[in-house]
């Protein structure tokens, strides 16, 4: 088999670990933090209104969804989509969440150029997180080690859209700090650290999610370096 073997765990372990850190301190920080009132006492959802407003993002309709950090903003449609917790809770992690998604729907109004970037790519991605794996295959049950090269492209889409992710998700998370101290929905020292400990908690996961999709690569492509070895 050419995906289950120890050298797949020699790869993908360091990644697997990492991602469980990042998904278990993002956990910990939100249930921590959705646990403390912000001092406006206003919830997710006003604190996005509140920002819609300032923002002059009229166009930007807000809607309640299921789920636990479910939270999205879908730029298709122009809705705002807070998870129950986040969207009726006052806690200092709903309102740092509904304004880190809040700064996508103002990247979105401004053609935030990575933003852009990223939507363009994602057909390419999702047609090459199936295809490339299946040349991989195809190009070494062939010995066709230009067929598996092209699959290791193909499949290399996933690595850089975490990438492009990565500096949007940053974005949006600079913006949300800015905003909530500007317009007077958090103050104090102790709010902000609230607020930046869970945007940086949630950062962690993308660059978890960076990682895992470079390791995942370099081992498609050690297989087919590898196989170039033997033709030899």
């Amino acid at each position: 088999m050419f995906f289950y073997n120890p050298s797949y765990l020699i790869f993908m372990l360091p990644a697997m670990i990492l991602m469980m850190l990042a998904q278990g301190y993002v956990s910990s920080t939100y249930r921590k933090w959705s646990r403390i009132a912000n001092r406006t006492k206003i919830s997710g959802a006003q604190a996005a209104q509140r920002l819609i407003s300032a923002g002059g993002l009229y166009n930007v309709q807000l809607e309640s969804t299921r789920g636990q950090l479910t939270d999205h903003y879908d730029p298709r449609s122009k809705v705002l989509r807070l998870s129950e917790g986040v969207y009726n809770s006052p806690s200092v992690a709903a309102v740092a969440i509904a304004a880190h998604e809040l700064g996508h729907a103002m990247q979105d109004q401004e053609g935030y150029f990575p933003l852009r970037v990223r939507s363009a790519i994602v057909p390419a991605v999702n047609i090459g997180s199936y295809l490339g794996w299946i040349l991989i295959i195809i190009g070494m049950l062939l010995r066709m080690t230009e067929l598996a090269w092209l699959g290791v492209i193909v499949f290399s889409g996933g690595a850089i859209f975490a990438l492009a992710t990565l500096p949007v998700e940053l974005n949006a998370s600079a913006r949300a700090k800015r905003l909530l101290v500007e317009t007077g929905i958090i103050y104090g020292e102790d709010e902000q650290k609230g607020v930046n400990s869970v945007l940086n908690a949630a950062a962690l996961t993308y660059i978890a999610g960076l990682v895992t999709a470079l390791l995942q690569l370099f081992y498609f492509a050690s297989m087919v370096m590898g196989m170039g070895g033997r033709r030899r």
